[in-house]
């Protein structure tokens, strides 16, 4: 890990870097102490390439665990595509994949032109409650 600077001004040089704690506390929290309406605490993921091309994955966020073999397993990923990167006209996609029967599946797909549920077709199904209405919208998979 090569770290240049931590100061109270923000972090310089830091290549990588891993947290870790031996029990269930915090392992990164971020705060913002100020007043306004803006937004804040803000977490940004920034793809800096050089040369952004379409179909750049612009960041990954992985969910992981062991189960009960001691294997490393992913729960789920949330994953963001830079589809086109034309000034002007960027589109983007977002994609949550999530563990099911030990396989990772596609559970939400947000597009430019669609947002599409079950896109890998696993028996699943499809739920919106009410305030007083557990099937508002019920589309039942098999």
């Amino acid at each position: 890990m090569a770290l240049t600077k931590i100061t109270g001004e923000g972090v310089g040089t830091l290549d990588s870097a891993t947290i870790s704690t031996a029990d269930n506390t915090d392992q990164l929290t971020l705060i913002s102490t100020d007043a306004d309406a803006n937004r804040g605490p803000r977490l940004a993921l920034t793809r800096n390439s050089g040369s952004p091309a379409d179909s750049d994955v612009a960041g990954t966020i992985k969910f992981n665990a062991k189960n009960d073999a001691a294997e490393d397993i992913e729960l789920f990923e949330i994953n963001t595509t830079l589809i086109d990167a034309s000034d002007g006209t960027e589109d983007a996609r977002m994609i949550v994949n999530g563990i099911i029967g030990g396989a990772s599946t596609n559970r939400l797909s947000l597009k430019n032109t669609e947002a599409v549920f079950n896109d890998d077709g696993a028996d699943l199904d499809f739920r919106v409650e009410g305030d007083t209405n557990t099937h508002a919208l019920f589309v039942q998979a098999g």
